[in-house]
């Protein structure tokens, strides 16, 4: 452990790292947030606090970018955009343990879950470089005088608000699909956890990006993120976090008509049936709530087991869950710590209210000797008994809870599966093939994995929600497509 505590320590910026990428250059700005590592509450770095002025300046740089006052980097071939941002993904591999080491220092994973974060961002730069120059419009059959077509066309000054938990990652899903299309962006990271999405900011400078065509503005969300999505020059906003801050950014960006893609969350279910690999079934499961301390939008924190195996299933589920550690992300263990004190409280108040209402914890997990008093822990934990309708149910708890119900049949387990207002994801665990296709069709989701949970992230494959998991798709070419419009050209010939 203290080897790669070393290794990864080595990687951390010099403080204070404060400054915005505005228009190609670094501007230092008068006020910091602190950066502390949630694995013991240490001040590691210091960030930007950007204000309206610099979110203005950043956004004015971007449409002079993408107007061609600057970069002209609307004018870029399709080709020549994809064979730069095939270039930036190599460049990302090259960084690849220095942006693993501030990935898994800021926001608390394990180093082996922070190198994949890197690997997956680099993937999104290559995918959509290779996709760049297939975006394609169709022709349109019409009246015999007539050719018709329609062009799809980048929107222009993109604006994209990202979270804490995956920045690395996200970043990569978001900005590499609205470079593609020919877009320029405005990016604010979370002011939690924002040291890998500065470097990769870096890189891309260092790596011939025209200036303007990505501009970076850490800050506070009701700073920074409240004048980026109230700001009358974006054209399309991004944004990832709780339905409770994406409506207040809906709202802002209401005003000015701005489209909108929004990942709000979700309280995902896992449906194992008597019939499945429960081998497969337990491993994939444990996965899916306690990677990244279960701060995953797409964790599958509801198990629906059936009544026939239940005492069985959840005997073995439990024997997992007590074999579980928490530790710092340095120390690679199966579980981090959550982001900040106040995640933590939060959660922590939500269990006391469960354990109140007679809701039963079946196993936990151990937090690890060595680790730190002051990082913000919470050890994994399997909770049974729990009440129709309680929170630990429809609620997003963010953090590596995994609630149990049963079921009796396919009828009652659809019922459960749709249940809370969110429509994330899904797993089905069946080997009737009936089945399968009958609760994927029934399940209120944009994902349904059957016999698997995830498809080990799925670059390629269209991700978003329905209800309050927020609408629109990103990843793969419907990723790319939403940020494109269509425009409809009609040529009459005679």
């Amino acid at each position: 452990m203290e080897t790669t505590r070393k290794n990864t320590m080595q990687f951390l910026p010099q403080m204070p790292p404060s400054r915005a990428l505005i228009g190609g250059a670094w501007v230092v700005t008068q006020a910091t947030l602190n950066v502390e590592s949630p694995s013991n509450g240490r001040l590691i770095s210091r960030i930007a606090r950007c204000q309206a002025s610099e979110v203005d300046g950043a956004v004015r740089a971007a449409a002079d970018a993408f107007s061609g006052r600057v970069g002209a980097w609307s004018s870029w071939s399709a080709r020549r955009r994809g064979e730069w941002l095939m270039s930036f993904a190599a460049i990302i591999e090259a960084d690849h343990e220095r942006l693993a080491a501030l990935e898994c220092v800021d926001t608390g994973k394990s180093v082996t879950q922070a190198r994949g974060d890197v690997g997956a961002c680099a993937r999104y730069f290559r995918f959509y470089g290779g996709a760049a120059d297939k975006l394609h419009g169709e022709t349109i059959p019409f009246e015999n005088d007539f050719a018709v077509m329609t062009w799809r066309e980048p929107y222009g000054v993109c604006a994209q608000i990202i979270p804490w938990n995956y920045p690395a990652q996200i970043f990569g899903r978001c900005v590499a699909a609205a470079l593609a299309a020919g877009n320029s962006v405005v990016l604010k990271p979370a002011e939690e956890a924002c040291l890998s999405v500065l470097r990769l900011a870096e890189l891309a400078v260092e790596n011939g990006l025209p200036a303007g065509v990505l501009n970076v503005v850490p800050g506070l969300g009701l700073e920074a993120g409240a004048a980026l999505a109230a700001h009358p020059d974006i054209e399309h906003l991004s944004f990832t976090g709780s339905p409770e801050t994406g409506t207040l950014v809906a709202q802002a960006a209401a005003v000015h008509h701005v489209p909108l893609t929004m990942e709000l969350g979700g309280k995902s279910p896992q449906i194992v049936f008597a019939d499945a690999d429960l081998e497969v079934a337990l491993e994939a499961i444990v996965w899916g709530i306690i990677q990244n301390a279960g701060q995953t939008c797409s964790a599958g924190s509801r198990l629906l087991v059936q009544r026939e195996i239940a005492e069985v299933f959840l005997s073995r589920l439990a024997e997992r869950f007590s074999a579980l550690s928490c530790d710092a992300g340095e120390a690679d263990a199966d579980c981090g710590p959550l982001i900040n004190a106040r995640q933590k409280s939060q959660l922590e108040a939500c269990l006391e209210r469960a354990r109140a209402d007679g809701v039963r914890t079946l196993a936990c997990g151990r937090l690890a000797k060595g680790a730190s008093k002051e990082g913000h822990f919470v050890v994994p934990q399997l909770l049974v008994d729990i009440p129709e309708g309680h929170e630990v149910l429809r609620e997003e708890l963010f953090g590596p809870v995994l609630a149990v119900q049963h079921f009796e049949d396919e009828a009652e387990a659809m019922v459960l599966a749709n249940g809370t207002d969110f429509g994330l994801c899904a797993g089905i665990w069946t080997r009737d093939g009936g089945r399968q296709l009958r609760l994927a069709k029934g399940v209120r989701s944009g994902q349904v994995f059957i016999n698997n949970y995830g498809a080990a992230g799925g670059i390629e494959l269209p991700f978003g929600g329905v209800g309050r998991s927020g609408h629109g798709r990103e990843k793969g070419f419907e990723g790319l497509k939403s940020y494109t419009r269509i425009k409809t050209v009609a040529i009459r010939h005679g």
